[in-house]
């Protein structure tokens, strides 16, 4: 027998003992059940059709105050934004959209930031299965940035309340809103800061974070991995039409204490 000849017979006695080796290993795996098949890839899913049917789209319109009409109506104003000479009748009124969070599914109670309702006359909710829903005021706190409104409807699903003191630099959360008239948005990010000073509201502490927030997010909902409500997602730095990796909600933690004096009292507090 040549040298070649012997080398393939060992070569294949090899591979024949590792082959049985291994298909006896997995006939013993498979007898004693301890054989695992290939997990499933990581998802949001599960999580994330509990918490959607808990953020709803609002749209507020009202009446332009006085000193916006005095702009408004100002022609070097109106020709820096290319808007006609003449102010038409639909001109007199602003129609704003964002988020909101249901946090009480019985009394129809809605979180939300103030300045999304501001001034508003007619607020419409949106809810998850279409239908749009009348809303009022119950109250808003200006210093926090924070309004409660309530619908009355049937079957809602409220968010479940987390504790924003629990976070850490690195944690995952997800914003969910309606950026940009998309309604039941969802985005990944980290917190990126804690205790954060937003620059365009200085009065308050934030929850800064890089999942995307864009216009229409505002009164929308930050949560954890697990679906509990960190956050009310307020603001973003940069151009109002694109995000810039740096957004900023309400801790709950804080947004709680406006929201207890508000169900109690259904006040406006300057």
């Amino acid at each position: 027998m040549s040298r070649q000849t012997g080398k393939r017979i060992v070569d294949l006695v090899r591979r024949t003992a590792i082959g049985s080796a291994v298909l006896a290993g997995v006939g013993a795996c498979a007898l004693n059940g301890t054989f695992e098949a290939p997990s499933a890839m990581p998802t949001l899913a599960p999580m994330l059709e509990r918490v959607l049917p808990g953020v709803v789209s609002i749209a507020a319109s009202g009446q332009f105050s006085a000193e916006e009409m005095a702009l408004i109506r100002d022609p070097e104003f109106r020709a820096m934004l290319g808007l006609p000479k003449r102010m038409g009748p639909e001109e007199g009124r602003f129609l704003v959209q964002g988020s909101g969070i249901v946090i009480d599914a019985l009394s129809g109670s809605i979180l939300t930031t103030r300045h999304l309702v501001d001034g508003a006359d007619e607020i419409t909710v949106t809810l998850k299965d279409a239908r749009s829903l009348p809303g009022r005021i119950v109250g808003t706190d200006a210093a926090g940035d924070i309004a409660v409104i309530q619908v009355e409807a049937r079957d809602l699903a409220a968010v479940p309340l987390g504790n924003s003191d629990d976070l850490r630099v690195g944690d995952f959360v997800v914003a969910i809103g309606n950026p940009f008239g998309l309604a039941q948005t969802a985005t990944l990010g980290i917190v990126s800061g804690l205790g954060a000073r937003n620059p365009t509201e200085p009065d308050g502490s934030f929850i800064q974070t890089d999942a995307s927030i864009n216009p229409g997010n505002s009164g929308g909902a930050l949560v954890t991995l697990r679906g509990e409500l960190v956050g009310v997602n307020d603001s973003l730095i940069g151009s109002s039409v694109s995000n810039s990796g740096i957004g900023f909600a309400i801790p709950i933690a804080r947004a709680n204490r406006s929201i207890d004096r508000l169900l109690r009292r259904n006040v406006t507090r300057p």
